[in-house]
């Protein structure tokens, strides 16, 4: 099978959960035998800290793409002319500015990109179909999320294949726009939602959420849930002396690292935990850098800065280095996540994993019983959570020992892969159906 992935990059200036999803399918799908072309937009696809080479040029350039969206005689100049804008050099300046990872002031450009070929960026879209159509010809496109569903009236049209679009956490994203703007871009996703094939959703607490919201058909959309490559996990188990609390994610107010400092400082306050230690990687952009700078200001001032760490680096060798480290894993994130899969990483590395009572971190705790829950999400909650694990080391033996054998069980990126194939080739069939049908009732039309 020939599959197409649509995905955007993001840079790589912090760990990009859906990145590395995205990659770890891709790989899953290419160790069954089959053909994956990546084609990333916006800006070059990395995973893992490190530039993905993907064979396919990159489309709608996040700095072309944006300037045009701001100053309409843009929008005139040729085609190529962007892509002097679109170097591989100021890219990498722009993944790294929080402009590219913040909805508010972008609300213009994504409902553009949501209209498709009747948006502003519709030449760079002709552009994509036809390199698709000349050099590609897939059997099938999936797409990385619904901000990029404006693309498909003009793929299936021209190129006739099924398309595929996964959900997740477009919600959080429009959610953070102007309250005007929210509710033309949902309309706008909802009434395109017509022309996919079949929705891919990460975990069923997301589909519940948004297939109200988009009033997709039941037999439309289907979970699958999020599988990492297991590949080097086997040997990770934690070590920890002392005892370590980490937090893995984008260093960012939105992940509630400042939750778990609070709590952190709390269990020190107490003569038990004096030798407690914290670890953080992850990751950030520009616009996290005050966030980061108040944080470290706060530990001054507590007097435990000297037992916490920043871990600069977060690709996967150093992952799972760090992952080694720890003997429990929390990230505090104040949004309805539709999936954790620093959760996931952890749990495959022997590590528990207490997490807030909101979006689908209950349900990979149900799914793997490796970790806990807790709600309300503050401070003085998470650490009593944290303390009451802590003076119970066995329990965290048993999460951790039961977490991982469920991921390795039902949560690999093969796992994934063969689900995800199984869509794929239902999505086929029934295009084919439709092909011959199709044609059946012409020729019917003709003898009658």
């Amino acid at each position: 099978m020939k599959i197409v992935h649509i995905v955007p990059g993001m840079g790589g200036s912090f760990y990009c959960e859906n990145c590395v999803r995205d990659g770890d399918l891709v790989n899953g799908l290419r160790a069954l035998g089959h053909d994956v072309i990546l084609v990333p937009l916006y800006l070059p696809l990395s995973v893992d800290g490190e530039l993905v080479e993907t064979g396919a040029p990159l489309f709608f350039g996040a700095i072309s793409t944006y300037l045009k969206e701001r100053f309409p005689l843009l929008r005139k100049l040729p085609w190529w002319s962007g892509k002097l804008l679109d170097s591989r050099y100021l890219l990498n300046i722009a993944a790294a500015k929080a402009g590219s990872t913040r909805a508010a002031g972008l609300e213009e450009m994504t409902y553009s990109m949501i209209q498709g070929e009747q948006g502003h960026q519709a030449n760079e879209l002709n552009h994509l179909v036809g390199w698709l159509k000349d050099n590609v010809k897939p059997d099938i496109i999936y797409l990385a999320n619904a901000l990029l569903i404006g693309l498909v009236k003009e793929l299936k049209r021209n190129l006739q294949v099924p398309i595929i679009c996964a959900l997740e956490d477009e919600d959080i994203w429009i959610d953070d726009m102007e309250p005007r703007w929210q509710q033309r871009i949902w309309t706008t996703i909802r009434e395109r939602a017509r022309d996919v094939d079949t929705f891919v959703v990460v975990s069923d607490y997301y589909r519940n959420r948004i297939q109200a919201k988009l009033r997709i058909p039941e037999q439309q959309i289907h979970t699958v849930h999020i599988g990492i490559d297991l590949t080097g996990f086997e040997a990770v188990t934690s070590n920890a002396e002392p005892v370590v609390i980490g937090y893995l994610s984008r260093i960012t107010e939105a992940f509630g690292l400042d939750i778990l400092v609070d709590a952190f400082i709390l269990l020190k306050s107490e003569p038990e935990f004096q030798r407690l230690k914290l670890r953080i990687t992850g990751g950030a952009t520009t616009d996290d850098h005050q966030y980061i700078s108040d944080i470290k200001q706060k530990l001054i001032k507590a007097k435990v800065y000297d037992d916490v760490e920043f871990v600069s680096h977060f690709d996967r060798e150093s992952r799972l280095e760090f992952l080694r480290s720890l003997s429990l894993l929390s990230v505090p994130a104040r949004r309805k996540e539709a999936y954790g899969l620093f959760q996931i990483e952890a749990l495959a590395a022997g590590v528990p994993t207490v997490q807030p009572h909101t979006g689908a971190f209950p349900e990979i705790t149900e799914l793997t019983g490796g970790g806990v829950t807790y709600e309300p999400n503050d401070a003085s909650t998470l650490a009593t959570q944290l303390r009451s694990l802590l003076k119970n080391p066995d329990r965290i033996q048993v999460l951790g020992r039961r977490g991982q054998e469920a991921v390795f069980a039902k949560l690999s990126n093969m796992t994934m892969a063969k689900n995800m194939l199984k869509i794929y080739q239902e999505a086929i069939n029934r295009n084919v159906d439709s092909d011959q049908n199709q044609r059946t009732g012409e020729i019917d039309a003709t003898e009658t």
